[in-house]
This record gives structure tokens, sequence and C-alpha cells, in this order.
């Protein structure tokens, strides 16, 4: 990456753009997403280690579309254990369904059909066999104590496991999409037998044809997880490793200090066989000593994230644009890598990151508001579907995390919360789905790079000519109309 002018202050990813130059690039589809970091991930994205942000669902969805997720280290580590165990059970070729059995009630399916975005429920008998399948609009003006079993359609398509074409490619998904389309349904079951194995859906095939999951040497789904950097810390991240987890970050707020350094290198002294994130930092120093310590990836951001107060509280931070650049410069030096943490609004600002030579970008409170994220879907007074988000630092997290404590050192330690304890994360109703914003944040980005003449993002980082704008230039490029705030 280059500047077209020389900076004279540290900058954020609104103080920049990036500069079009001459590109052989035809097509949207010869961008090669996959990062070169060690990871085994085939996209640049990864979901935050935040509570309200990354479990079991959005693990095991960013996984199969090619990105990361890491479970926050405040899960148990037991938890942790089993939710490893149940992500790795899942298909990376089709998604997993919502079943419940055909005594079930219209008000339980209800209840739990946003836990997916394909809104369908799999019906199963008492012996576990398919019954049928219930959708959204069979529940409508229908008693909510009516079973499943009354409800559930059975003249849709449905497909056998071994029937369905390995190879992800267009030829082989098309008529599968055609039986789908034909049926005029959505989605449809897919058996082993009798038994429900998964559910194909019509914009699940099609993304099949686009990415490539994220799968371990045993064909199987990636898992990351955080550790802390209090308490046995080697003992902790022996545990992660014995359940598998993919990838280990060593997480904390200020990443340069001490006990950062010393829990990396109480990792590192693990030998382990995956690689170790480490961070946060904004600068070269704090690169250099992470990676001296054993960390293959820092993370890099100090106050972008929108659920975090610390500028604003403690002054502490640094534009995030400038910091990766920084630090981005000095792992490569070192033959490490950076992912840039926080900060991202918009696809645009995901492609400046990975510009900056940043190998993925950590997304948070964007992700926190899809079907995916935990928690449950709550309806505000106009009928907006919104869930809750939270600070990792804030009073909400840190009750959660001091919960083994006694009373008198969790107040002690309530004194020195930050971060916002409830925020209100709308679904946007034209992406509600974290794979729908993969698909948002996917396309800008191949666009950026085949503006920039790249097919890969090692070519986009070194291609990538970035100007300074001022807030009017800003502003000039935003779409009037593109809102669903």
């Amino acid at each position: 990456m280059r500047f077209l002018t020389t900076p004279t202050t540290d900058l954020t990813y609104n103080d920049v753009f990036l500069v079009p130059s001459m590109s052989r690039v035809t097509s949207r589809f010869d961008a090669d997403l996959a990062p070169a970091d060690g990871t085994g991930a085939t996209l640049p994205l990864v979901a935050a280690n935040m509570t309200a942000v990354t479990g079991r669902r959005m693990v095991e969805t960013m996984a199969r579309r090619g990105g990361l997720g890491i479970l926050p280290q405040d899960i148990p580590l037991d938890v942790i254990a089993e939710v490893t165990s149940w992500v790795k059970g899942r298909s990376p070729r089709y998604e997993t369904p919502v079943v419940l059995h055909r005594t079930n009630t219209v008000h339980d399916a209800l209840g739990i059909m946003h836990k997916r975005p394909h809104g369908a429920v799999l019906v199963v008998n008492e012996n576990e066999d398919y019954a049928g399948m219930v959708l959204e609009a069979d529940c409508r003006d229908v008693d909510r104590f009516t079973q499943l079993g009354d409800l559930a359609r059975t003249d849709g398509p449905v497909f056998q496991d071994g029937d369905l074409p390995r190879d992800p490619d267009v030829t082989a998904l098309r008529p599968v999409y055609e039986a789908l389309s034909d049926a005029r349904v959505s989605a449809a079951p897919v058996l082993e037998g009798r038994r429900v194995a998964g559910i194909v859906t019509r914009q699940g095939l099609v993304r099949s044809t686009i990415y490539t999951p994220a799968l371990d040497a045993d064909g199987r789904l990636r898992v990351g997880a955080a550790v802390g950097i209090n308490g046995d810390v080697s003992a902790k991240a022996a545990r992660l490793l014995d359940a598998g987890v993919d990838v280990v970050v060593v997480d904390t707020a200020h990443g340069h200090q001490v006990k950062a350094v010393e829990a990396v290198s109480a990792v590192r002294a693990l030998d382990p066989a995956v690689p170790v994130v480490a961070g946060n930092v904004v600068t070269a120093d704090g690169v250099r000593d992470l990676v001296s310590a054993g960390a293959d990836i820092v993370k890099v951001g100090v106050g972008p994230g929108a659920m975090c107060t610390t500028r604003m509280m403690t002054a502490v931070g640094r534009p995030q644009f400038s910091a990766v650049v920084e630090c981005a410069e000095a792992a490569a030096d070192l033959g490490a890598h950076v992912w840039a943490d926080g900060g991202v609004k918009h696809p645009r600002d995901v492609a400046l990151a990975l510009a900056a030579g940043a190998s993925q970008v950590m997304v948070g409170s964007w992700f926190a508001g899809t079907h995916e994220s935990p928690g449950e879907i709550n309806i505000d007074a106009n009928g907006r579907a919104y869930k809750e988000s939270f600070g990792m630092a804030s009073a909400r997290a840190v009750r959660h995390r001091t919960l083994g404590e006694d009373r008198f050192s969790r107040a002690r330690k309530a004194l020195f919360e930050e971060g916002i304890s409830n925020s209100t994360m709308y679904l946007d109703p034209q992406r509600p789905g974290v794979e729908d914003l993969l698909d948002h944040i996917t396309s800008g980005v191949r666009s950026s790079m085949t503006y920039a003449g790249a097919t890969t993002l090692r070519q986009f980082a070194a291609r990538a000519v970035v100007g300074i704008q001022s807030q009017s230039g800003y502003d000039e490029g935003r779409p009037r109309s593109e809102s669903w705030t």
C-alpha cells in the first residue's frame, strides 16, 4: 500500500479512500479472499469474541462460509468443549435445521423459528423419523396450541444425503435449486434414510458455489476460542486445545503489558499446532513484543468498537486505519500477521483494513444484530426486530465474568467498568442473517480488489493506493437514499 499524499496525522477509515488503478481483473469472482495467515479461513472475516456476538450458531455459520468465529473467554471451558464438538459435527455442505416433534405446538415453533434465517421447522415423529416441514406462513391464523403434526407439509421436495452432489459447483447444484424453485419453496429437508440430516435452501445453494468452507484436516468446520490473561492461562489454553479448537486467541483490552506477554509465552510453551492470536495493540512495539513472545497473529485496535468507551473514559487508543498500517508493517517484517479489530461499519472499511495490510478483519456489533448471534429476538413498539448487545468491559460483562468471586471483590471491580451495557442492535430487514452480511461485505471487497487490479489479498495490500479526504469528501461518497435505520 502507498499513500497518494503523505499523511500528517493519524487516520480513521472515514479519513481515507482507495484510488482506482490500472486493472486486468475482469470479474469479481477472480478475486481470491483467502487470508494467508495459517488459520485455514477462506474469507478474511472473523466474528469477534464477544458474548453478544459469537456462540455456536455464529461459529458454525461463519465457518461454513469460510470465515472464523471466536468463542469468548467468559464461556466456561466445559461449554466451549461441548460447543466445539457440536460445531465440528455440523455439515459443511448444508445448513443445520430446527427440529421439533409432531406433538410440539405452533407456540413452540414460533418461539424457535428465528434461531435460523431459513424460518423452517422440520417435524419428526416419536421414532425421530421425518414427518414433514412447517413454515412460518403455516402458523399464521392458527391456534397456538395446534400440534405441528397437523400442519406439517409433505408435498415438497425431499433430498437424500447420498443423492446431493459433493462438488458444490454451479452445474452440480443447479438441478437441486431448480427442484426447489419448481416446488415454489425456499427450503427442503436432507435425510439419511428417514432421519433428518440437514436442510438446503435456495440461497444456501447459491452461496455454496461462491464460498469455500473453513475446514480442519479432518474436513470439519473450524472453531476459534479466546482465553484471558488472568489465572492459569496455560491450563486454560491446554483445555481449549484438548477440546479441538483451531485458533487460540489470547485476549485483553491492553495487549502491550507484561501479563499479556507472559500469557502468550505460556500458550506458546504448550507448542500448539494451531495459530496463536494475541492483542490488542496499536503500535509496532506492541506487535514486536507479542510476536517475540510467540504470537502468530496480533489483534490491532484500541477503542474503535461501537460498544467501547475506552477513548472517552481514558483518552487511550489510536485511529484505526493508521494503527493497522503501522502494525501490519511491523508484523510483516517478523513473518507474522495482524487482524484489524473494530471500527468497521461499511464494506469499504473492511476493504481499507485489508488494503492496510490486515490478513483478516474482526467484526463485532455489526454481526450482533443477526439471526445467528446469541440472545433472543425482541420486538420494539414499532414492530422492529432487535437483539441486545454489550461491550466486553461493560458492567454487564464484568458481572458475568466475576460470578465466581466474592461480593466484595466484585464490588471493587465494578468501580472500573467501561463499555456499553445495553445497546439495541436492530436486524436489517434486507440483511437479517450473518450470511447476508457476508454477501454484502465480500461483494464490496471483491469490487475493491478489481479496482486495484488484485486477485489475492497480498496483491491488494501491495497495489492499493490510498488517498486522504476531508469530511466533506467522505460525505460526497455517501448515497442519499441508502438507510434502513
